[in-house]
């Protein structure tokens, strides 16, 4: 039983040294040089894991305000997860819940979001569904959205977002957004207009809506004088969307 406990304490300090080495002592009987040795292979894991699926918010940060972030989220985050590509979803979490910074960027938790957003669609095991109909009669068929298409909205224009351009408030207007993977498996977004996400989103909460019956809907909430413009204007763009696979008919 002694050996046990002995075992275990001895993991609990090497790994409490290898998340923070500057608060926590290295394990007894162990050089200090292997432990440095250890430390490196797997914070540099993380690090060079990180660098690569955030690359936008990487070019942003110096090479010490970076390795101060890693750190942070290194030493902090408890992962629920030994799957390196959960990881990316585990830095948001703890972006969004245990960073506290005041000299953060303030975008940087939806920077992440939407750089993840792309990692998340290029990964996934879902496939495109196209279609082999033609869309005349759109208008009579029912619709789903693509499983490998996210409409989102976000403060900050974050798709614009790089070294040249830094926007340090918000704008009054938010930003929206579709990010999907085409059926030639590449990673796509569209800026769109809030009729756009608001037809998405009508979508995205059924298994199979209408055509006829979505358009009606934002017709309606949009109380405009003239209600078959935007059911017009709604058809174009469901349209274009489902020749992008965006949505796709069922």
């Amino acid at each position: 039983m002694n050996n046990k406990l002995d075992f275990k304490s001895t993991q609990q300090a090497f790994a409490a040294y290898i998340r923070d080495p500057q608060t926590n002592p290295i394990p007894v009987d162990v050089a200090k040089p292997r432990m440095a040795m250890y430390r490196s292979l797997f914070f540099n894991n993380i690090d060079g894991f990180l660098s690569g699926n955030f690359p936008v918010l990487r070019a942003l940060l110096d090479d010490q305000q970076w390795l101060d972030l890693v750190q942070d989220f290194y030493a902090k985050h408890p992962c629920q997860t030994p799957y390196f590509l959960q990881i990316p979803a585990e830095f948001l979490s703890y972006l969004q819940h245990e960073r506290h910074c005041e000299d953060d960027l303030p975008f940087m938790l939806e920077l992440a979001h939407y750089e993840w957003v792309e990692m998340a669609l290029a990964t996934s095991e879902n496939e495109v569904i196209g279609h082999d109909k033609h869309l005349d009669e759109l208008l009579n068929q029912s619709i789903a959205l693509s499983a490998l298409a996210w409409p989102l909205v976000y403060q900050y224009p974050v798709h614009k977002i790089g070294p040249d351009f830094l926007p340090l408030e918000a704008p009054t207007q938010p930003t929206f957004i579709v990010v999907y993977r085409d059926a030639d498996d590449e990673v796509n977004f569209i800026e769109i207009t809030a009729m756009t996400y608001r037809l998405l989103e009508i979508i995205q909460v059924q298994d199979a809506i209408l055509t006829a019956d979505c358009l009606q809907q934002v017709a309606i909430e949009s109380q405009h004088p003239n209600p078959e413009l935007i059911i017009n204007a709604g058809l174009d763009i469901l349209k274009n969307l489902a020749h992008k696979t965006v949505i796709s008919l069922v």
